[in-house]
């Protein structure tokens, strides 16, 4: 069973910086350059300069953003831009926000936990890693000493036990509080007392825990925790034994999938009718639309379908927007061609594009470049400008989907999910020494 830990996480001194929200920001991997830079000059200390330093000219293999990050924390450490809480504390974590004219609340705690390989069955992943993003990481633990960002991970909760917990534990206690760059409010209560550990231990005991981002985070920890212990460095009682993760009970309405659409460059222009033509008898397909705007009109077509795997497809040759719903031939195709993944993967959206559309029935001569747009307004904005030959809206893999995909050992196609929002890092800093 999962084992969780309250920990003296390492955190910004506010009356040293001021507002926390001049110092945060999101997860490394989805920081453009412009937002680096963006960052680097909201404030000198922003955690931007630990988890994503800069590439500078005539960085070498002793002076490279591993180390600028190094020195950065070590030197906050000692001017007191950073401090290590004084008690082992559970951090609860809100995150507040709209979406499509709707108010959410995501309620979850970081807290320490026991990292297990994903085949002792108690964690579990949905997609793949790469090695060079895990090497970035470690490189970064292993310079700074410290998980810098947190693991979010889910778990089943249908009673709501957790908010009650989390709720009571907060009641009358002002937090700190953030507010990022997309508007988003960030609300942290560090408690100490050690009956939350109890009673949170008693929810997520018996249940496992599913990654919903930052697997390569996770990785990371496992392979700096087997470094450690290939140098005789690991006692029982090592930190490097724990993840920093951020926990939600996946019954959570703030618990937000966003679609991942699909921008495809790099094959020959198609247009509706020839696109019909090569989906065969895979797929019914239905014009329903012109023009990149109509593309809201049409994805409320595709979310209002009973069948998940229901695509639409926009061809720039023609500016025609058609819905194409897969068949009992097509999941027969899909069947053959996917015969080494589960049911449950094969009945994704996402993998019906991947799998039977763009690799068997369109098999272009070189590998298309795909670029990835979560709302519907940026699909419009891009295909305006016509770079686009085609372009197919896809509905998001669920939180049940992602459930019954990893407890079958299966992995998700790659950007088959996009947790909304994303965590904020600069809240606190899970120290490994």
């Amino acid at each position: 069973m999962p084992e969780i830990q309250a920990f003296r996480g390492i955190r910004y001194n506010l009356s040293h910086v001021g507002s926390l929200s001049d110092v945060i920001a999101p997860p490394y991997d989805v920081i453009s350059p412009e937002l680096q830079d963006a960052l680097y000059k909201k404030h000198p200390c922003n955690v931007v300069r630990l988890i994503l330093n800069r590439i500078e000219p005539g960085d070498d293999e002793v002076n490279n953003r591993y180390s600028r990050a190094r020195r950065y924390y070590k030197s906050w450490l000692a001017e007191g831009v950073l401090m290590q809480d004084a008690d082992p504390a559970i951090y609860v974590y809100y995150q507040e926000f709209d979406l499509q004219g709707v108010r959410y609340v995501r309620k979850g705690f970081m807290a320490r936990v026991r990292l297990s390989r994903y085949e002792e069955g108690q964690i579990f992943p949905h997609e793949h890693t790469l090695r060079g993003p895990r090497m970035d990481q470690l490189m970064l633990m292993t310079m700074c000493k410290a998980q810098l960002s947190q693991v979010f991970g889910m778990y089943p909760d249908p009673e709501g036990r957790t908010q009650q917990v989390l709720d009571e534990a907060v009641r009358d206690v002002t937090p700190v509080e953030a507010v990022d760059h997309l508007g988003i409010t960030h609300r942290m209560w560090p408690v100490t007392k050690p009956e939350l550990v109890t009673e949170l231990s008693s929810i997520i005991g018996p249940m496992p825990i599913f990654i919903a981002d930052g697997h390569h985070r996770y990785e990371t920890a496992l392979e700096y925790r087997e470094q450690l212990r290939d140098m005789g460095y690991l006692r029982p009682d090592h930190p490097a034994h724990y993840v920093l993760m951020h926990c939600v009970p996946m019954e959570d309405p703030g618990l937000i999938v966003l679609p991942t659409h699909r921008l495809v460059r790099g094959i020959p222009p198609l247009g509706a009718d020839e696109l019909a033509s090569r989906l065969g008898d895979a797929f019914t397909v239905q014009t329903v639309a012109r023009s990149p705007e109509a593309a809201r009109d049409v994805w409320e077509l595709v979310e209002r379908s009973p069948d998940p795997a229901t695509l639409a497809f926009y061809t720039q040759k023609d500016d025609t927007w058609s819905v194409a719903e897969i068949t009992p031939a097509g999941r027969e195709k899909m069947d053959e061609l996917a015969a080494d993944h589960t049911p449950e993967w094969r009945r994704l959206g996402v993998a019906v594009l991947h799998k039977l559309v763009l690799d068997h029935l369109l098999r272009p001569s070189s590998p298309p470049e795909l670029e990835y747009v979560h709302l519907i307004d940026e699909v419009i904005e891009r295909l305006k400008s016509g770079q686009y030959p085609l372009a197919a809206l896809v509905r998001p893999a669920t939180v049940t989907d992602i459930r019954d995909v990893s407890l079958q050992g299966d992995r998700m196609p790659p950007k088959s999910t996009y947790f909304y929002p994303k965590l904020c890092s600069g809240l606190v800093i899970n120290p490994l020494e």
